[in-house]
């Protein structure tokens, strides 16, 4: 878990971490977040005179943000937690409830690799693989809260099965995790990443180079497919792959040019926010909750924790 207090401007003022403890059970986690916020709050206090006017969490999986719901989350085992009620009954203020990539998205979006761009996506390249639609300086979520999930387009029809159930999705071919799984067996190494494989690909290793150029393929198709239903200006890439720099944006921007027809060839650029994105993506929600409340943009921070 990562906290921050954030200023209006999307400044960090302050910033924590801590184990999510999801190994004792997803009521613990709840628990934790919550005593986590609690602290924050102590902190803008102690350090600001007042305590944050309002807050913002960003959680993975399924959210019902309408109704501030954490629907459902696999890694965290949670189903139907009213985490917007929680903390609003611990904290006393407003809370905003996001999910983390789209969190994440309004961060590079306003402030980082998209600030100024009228319509971007942004595609952090992880465990798995999602995104976020940006318009106009806010996130698209969708009729039902799943938009932007690029990692499920197929594109290897009949390929390796997907724990959605959809056989050949994107994720399971240019995430991280299915990079450093198809470099393991590559390489003989059960404890090789993707990081290593970035590595040998830049040191001129065959192997390297032949499952780093399927991952780049894979995640051309993909992102070919979703420009040409959203027509993006740019396109950020984030997440631990993108952390290669130039050994993926070189290659993968020419896999995209090679792509294109008709469509206008977007800018491709690296996020620039890192692993901060989502926790400032949560305190610009929480802002706008207060700004959407019509409550004057005070001089405490927003509290976030994702």
């Amino acid at each position: 878990m990562k906290a921050a207090l954030v200023g209006a401007d999307g400044t960090l003022l302050h910033r924590a971490r801590r184990s999510t403890g999801r190994e004792r059970g997803p009521d613990s986690v709840v628990a934790d977040i919550l005593d986590f916020a609690a602290d924050l709050r102590a902190h803008g206090i102690e350090h600001y005179g007042e305590p944050a006017r309002a807050a913002g969490v960003a959680v993975p999986g399924i959210i019902d943000e309408a109704e501030g719901v954490a629907v459902y989350s696999a890694n965290l085992g949670w189903r139907d937690v009213p985490l917007r009620a929680r903390l609003t009954e611990r904290l006393g203020v407003p809370v905003a409830l996001g999910h983390d990539v789209r969190a994440g998205g309004l961060a590079e979006g306003r402030i980082g690799a998209g600030r100024g761009t009228d319509r971007f996506l942004f595609v952090p390249l992880g465990t798995g693989i999602a995104g976020a639609i940006g318009i106009d300086g806010r996130v698209e979520a969708g009729a039902h809260g799943f938009a932007g999930e690029i990692g499920h387009i197929v594109v290897r029809p009949g390929g390796v099965l997907c724990p959605c159930g959809q056989r050949g999705c994107l994720e399971r071919f240019a995430s991280a995790s299915a990079v450093s799984e198809a470099w393991a067996a590559a390489c003989g190494d059960p404890g090789a990443d993707a990081a290593d494989c970035a590595e040998a690909v830049a040191a001129g290793d065959a192997r390297a180079r032949a499952v780093w150029q399927e991952a780049v393929d894979a995640l051309a198709d993909g992102l070919v497919t979703a420009l040409t239903l959203l027509d993006p200006r740019t396109l950020i890439i984030g997440g631990g792959l993108a952390e290669a720099g130039e050994t993926l944006f070189t290659p993968l921007r020419e896999a995209v040019r090679r792509r294109v027809t008709f469509q206008k060839l977007p800018s491709l650029v690296p996020a620039a926010l890192g692993d901060t994105a989502g926790c400032l993506g949560a305190g610009l929600l929480a802002w706008d909750l207060l700004e959407t409340a019509g409550s004057p943009a005070p001089s405490a921070p927003s509290e976030v924790t994702a």
